[in-house]
């Protein structure tokens, strides 16, 4: 069993029999940096929990502009779910922005995964609505907030994504440009 998804099973409320089973039964991957796990307008058939690593949602729009949606860490759930539950075409693409562990799902594989391991479908409800309240919080928080502010809040939710990810991608991601991103930073370490 990899030890990053021992580590992980750990911290949940399992027994230690089920810890060993579903180490031999879950799909542990590593992934290199700039990884396409998906293509945008490609059916999903996996979802990803990353262990280590970061990956990027994103997309590029009619007039070939690329824009950063999000970015999952450790311990989040990379996907995209509409794609992934409905069987039709991804509007994003998700790409790994460091060398990756991922833990894998297979939709194909998944009620049998279900049936097997019933305590799963609690830990996959639970970190499902996690991530559920943090893309509102997140998303209610966008639309309200000034660039300035938007930066202010990346600093105090998720300060690792600054030193972690290019920062053409991270002003995307904030809905600016890089250049505002870099005089909003300027001005924030000078005050």
């Amino acid at each position: 069993m990899h030890p990053l998804l021992r580590e992980f099973l750990e911290q949940l409320a399992l027994s230690q029999d089920d810890i060993d089973a579903m180490g031999n039964d879950l799909v542990v991957e590593d992934f290199p940096k700039g990884t396409v796990l998906l293509e945008q307008g490609e059916v999903s058939n996996d979802c990803y929990f990353v262990l280590k690593g970061c990956v990027r949602q994103h997309a590029v729009d009619f007039d070939g502009k690329e824009n950063t949606v999000n970015f999952f860490t450790e311990m989040q759930t990379a996907m995209v779910y509409k794609s992934y539950s409905k069987r039709v075409p991804s509007e994003y693409s998700l790409s790994c922005t460091e060398d990756s562990v991922l833990l894998v799902g297979d939709f194909f594989n998944e009620a049998v995964m279900f049936e097997k391991y019933p305590s799963l479908v609690g830990i996959t409800r639970e970190f499902m609505e996690e991530n559920l309240m943090t893309e509102q919080e997140d998303k209610a928080s966008f639309v309200t907030a000034s660039p300035k502010e938007r930066y202010l809040n990346l600093v105090k939710t998720r300060p690792e994504l600054i030193e972690r990810v290019p920062q053409h991608q991270l002003a995307s991601y904030l809905g600016m440009t890089a250049e505002s991103l870099s005089r909003i930073k300027k001005r924030v370490s000078q005050d």
